[in-house]
């Protein structure tokens, strides 16, 4: 991971970035903006010459170059902060990375009375907009290695750089999960991957249950949809449980390793990027392990229900009988609906052994999701108003997006099945409604202290933007931090 150091002294010049605002008054040029501490002789007068010149507008993210062949710097950036806030910080500190790949350091100058929003959402866009995920040789990896924060007073910004290592660090371990290929990541692979995390921190307790206990406790989803598989299916749970916590958190996650759809099989396309089934699994298994680093006074649980959905002569089958854990039974309606059926054994679990204060699952459950609210924004749902706020209010500032849906009453009708509690997967009503409200039947007395993100759309980019890049984006893991922090 990029290397980020502060500095009243700076010392590393070669390439100097700028940070430059919109003009005061409309169609005026951007502005660079006052430095916190001394520059080479020339740079400021430099940047302002060149931002009219380059027609800056100052947008967040905006980026303009220049070279000064036998000057210091030899190489000069102006980087536009747009408004200033916290998300217009992380898209200009994406923005550097991008442009200064082929540098070794670069040193950006902050402003003078900068806050600590600012400077952990700009170090949060370096680390997270200088990602990649390669499991090859990478000859065309940038050069970059290290940026330097040159600010008045060090000392007074050390915190905020920390949380954004952390949440930076966590994301983009959530992004490895969900982006390695489903020929490497099985559920017995992503139980030792979160036992080699969990050993690096002190105080996480894990346990791994194989299909031999799930079996003997009753975890009939689970062993339902990772039973045509050769892989058999895990149930993971990583707890954080400090000594001071008042608090207990349980965080689900939908682990469905590759979706083939099973008997229901899904076409070719749609079955391409099934390696990010997994992408709510990562995000709170990667928000646990950030609890714990960060030493938050909360108990945190994530529950992380493991499987491999495939074809064989031990798939299950649209019409079979699920036994999920607590005793609910499902009627199988379609077996490319088997995330919800590993969830409902998981919050089923949680409601009555754990009985946590509060019951979060994030799941890629829909296509609908992506329907209703596009590829950026996660769909919401709780019964509970204020749960629903903070929470909303933590994924925004976070820098991540989501909407409160509906739990559609009329709705529930739909759910019942003549042979079973539940059908799991209703033809009626809209997809991600219906299947939020299919997993509210597993939340018991927890009903009205329980959320569900639909996260499908928003777990996956097609392209870089800002601090995203290309491929995974390790959704949740950001909000749930901040979320968390607010809670201890």
């Amino acid at each position: 991971m990029l290397a980020i150091r502060l500095t009243a002294e700076p010392d590393r010049l070669a390439t100097v970035a700028l940070p430059v605002r919109p003009g005061g008054v409309d169609d005026a040029p951007a502005e660079p903006v006052p430095a916190a501490v001394a520059l080479p002789d020339g740079v400021a007068d430099t940047a302002a010459a060149l931002a009219p010149l380059a027609r800056l507008t100052g947008r967040a993210g905006e980026v303009r170059d220049q070279l000064r062949p036998g000057a210091v710097p030899t190489r000069l950036l102006l980087v536009g902060i747009g408004e200033g806030d916290e998300a217009a910080w992380r898209s200009a500190g994406a923005a550097l990375v991008r442009a200064a790949k082929d540098e070794t350091y670069v040193t950006f100058s902050m402003p003078a009375g900068v806050s600590p929003e600012a400077v952990r959402g700009f170090v949060e866009g370096l680390l997270l907009g200088s990602y990649r995920f390669r499991l090859g040789a990478d000859a065309d990896a940038p050069a970059l290695t290290g940026v330097d924060l040159a600010v008045a007073d060090p000392d007074a910004h050390e915190q905020a750089v920390e949380l954004a290592r952390t949440t930076a660090r966590m994301t983009r371990l959530a992004r490895d999960l969900t982006n390695t290929p489903s020929s490497v990541k099985n559920p017995q692979w992503f139980a030792g991957q979160v036992a080699e995390a969990a050993a690096e921190l002190p105080g996480l307790g894990l346990r791994v249950r194989e299909p031999e206990q799930l079996a003997a406790e009753g975890f009939g989803g689970i062993l339902a949809v990772g039973g045509g598989s050769a892989s058999g299916p895990r149930l993971v749970e990583l707890d954080w449980q400090p000594a001071e916590a008042a608090t207990h958190v349980v965080l689900v996650g939908k682990g469905i390793t590759f979706d083939t759809g099973g008997i229901s099989i899904k076409p070719v396309p749609a079955m391409k990027l099934m390696r990010k089934d997994m992408a709510g699994a990562a995000a709170v298994i990667a928000a646990t392990l950030g609890a714990a680093a960060l030493r938050l006074p909360v108990r945190v649980t994530a529950l992380v229900p493991m499987a491999e959905n495939m074809v064989s002569g031990d798939a299950f089958r649209p019409g079979d009988i699920v036994r999920h854990y607590g005793g609910l039974t499902s009627e199988t309606t379609n077996s490319d609906a088997e995330g919800r059926l590993v969830l409902a054994d998981a919050l089923a679990y949680a409601v009555q052994e754990l009985k946590p204060d509060l019951l979060i699952d994030l799941a890629t459950l829909t296509g609908a999701n992506a329907v209703a609210l596009g590829t950026r924004t996660g769909a919401l749902y709780s019964d509970n108003d204020q749960l629903a706020k903070d929470l909303l209010a933590a994924i925004d500032a976070a820098g991540e997006s989501a909407w409160r849906m509906p739990l559609t009453a009329d709705y529930v009708e739909h759910l019942g099945s003549d042979s079973a509690d539940l059908y799991s997967a209703p033809t009626q009503g809209a997809g991600s409604v219906l299947a939020a409200l299919y997993l509210r039947e597993f939340t018991g007395d927890l009903r009205e202290r329980w959320l569900h993100v639909d996260m499908s759309a928003p777990s996956w980019c097609e392209r870089d933007d800002a601090e995203l890049t290309r491929g995974a984006t390790g959704w949740g893991v950001r909000g749930l931090l901040r979320w968390l922090a607010t809670l201890a």
